[in-house]
């Protein structure tokens, strides 16, 4: 079985970044590739190492 591997995330970056929705922190998700937003329900998704800070993109929490 091939394991998947994925390109490393920058901690520093990921510490810049914040929700687009509420302007607030995020939390890194790295087993789902996701930087989740509780306040705004959001995750959103990391494609390829690059975080897609668009609400439009961003999957609904439950």
């Amino acid at each position: 079985m091939t394991e998947i591997t994925r390109p490393p995330i920058d901690r520093k970056m990921l510490e810049a970044l914040v929700c687009p929705v509420t302007q607030g922190r995020l939390q890194y998700d790295a087993a789902q590739q996701e930087l989740v937003s509780a306040t705004a329900r959001l995750a959103f998704p990391i494609r390829n190492g690059i975080p897609i800070m668009l609400a439009s993109e961003a999957r609904e929490l439950e």
